[in-house]
């Protein structure tokens, strides 16, 4: 193979860096339409800081009106409740990253022809989801409650709590500050969204107003970056803002994608 040849491989390679055959497209738009309507309707992010809204406006009557921010009171909470304490500890955020991850993938099979960005848009988001994945210490801070609670001296509490601060020092939802592992996936997953959002305002495969809303949600996203260095007090706010528009954005994603692999069926029927 002469130079020339060789070249022109790298460089179809690199434009073509995954080659999805019809019956695979199908399978990953259908998969990644329905991730987008379950992270829309059942395992949206941040179900915990939902739960407090509802429990400090009275829809709900039980359970604390805002995540503890210490071991102990963790450890209570989850004697108390662990469904609620597993949702205030984002354990649900768990599910809700790895529905990303089968959206992003979908986005990614069908915006890889226009534009490199879907790439690396899709690369930082499973690096950021990855990320969450080790800095989740739900089911962690579960553990040392039981244990904690089984104690049977003193010194063995003092070992437990002192074993919480530690996993809280990692993933704290009480806490301004998450942690540094959950703040580097929120940023990079929150990243990825924007960047694939404005690969879509270039193309002609998802609509105007998909792409628009996409950009308004990670961009309001990223606002949670700029309120945690410069105005903390405010830090709930942009996710405030951006939850309902990134609700409607996985819902026109849902559709579209539904729409694409329905549209390949049709095709290979003919």
């Amino acid at each position: 193979m002469d130079q020339g040849t060789r070249t022109e491989t790298t460089e179809s390679a690199w434009k073509e860096p995954l080659r999805f055959p019809s019956y695979r497209k199908v399978g990953l738009y259908k998969v990644g339409g329905a991730a987008a309507l379950i992270a829309a309707v059942l395992f949206r992010r941040n179900l915990g800081a939902e739960f407090s809204l509802l429990r400090m406006t009275g829809v709900i009557g039980v359970g604390p009106a805002t995540a503890p921010s210490s071991a102990v009171d963790w450890f209570t909470l989850f004697q108390n409740s662990r469904l609620i304490g597993l949702t205030l500890f984002e354990l649900f955020d768990v599910v809700n990253y790895a529905l990303v991850g089968l959206i992003y993938l979908a986005l990614y099979a069908a915006l890889r022809r226009a534009d490199a960005g879907s790439m690396i848009a899709t690369a930082f988001g499973f690096v950021g989801i990855a990320v969450y994945f080790a800095s989740n210490q739900a089911f962690s801070m579960l553990a040392l409650s039981d244990q904690y609670a089984a104690a049977t001296t003193d010194t063995q509490r003092s070992t437990f709590l002192a074993a919480g601060e530690a996993v809280l020092a990692i993933h704290n939802p009480g806490a301004i500050y998450h942690g540094l592992g959950v703040t580097i996936s929120l940023f990079l997953v929150t990243l990825a969204g924007l960047i694939i959002s404005m690969v879509m305002l270039r193309s002609d495969i998802f609509s105007r107003a998909t792409a628009i809303v996409g950009i308004l949600a990670h961009g309001f996203g990223l606002g949670y970056f700029v309120a945690l260095a410069f105005a903390p007090a405010v830090i709930a706010v942009p996710p405030s803002i951006s939850a309902p528009f990134l609700l409607v954005w996985y819902i026109l994603i849902a559709r579209r994608l539904f729409r694409l692999g329905s549209g390949i069926l049709e095709e290979e029927a003919r």
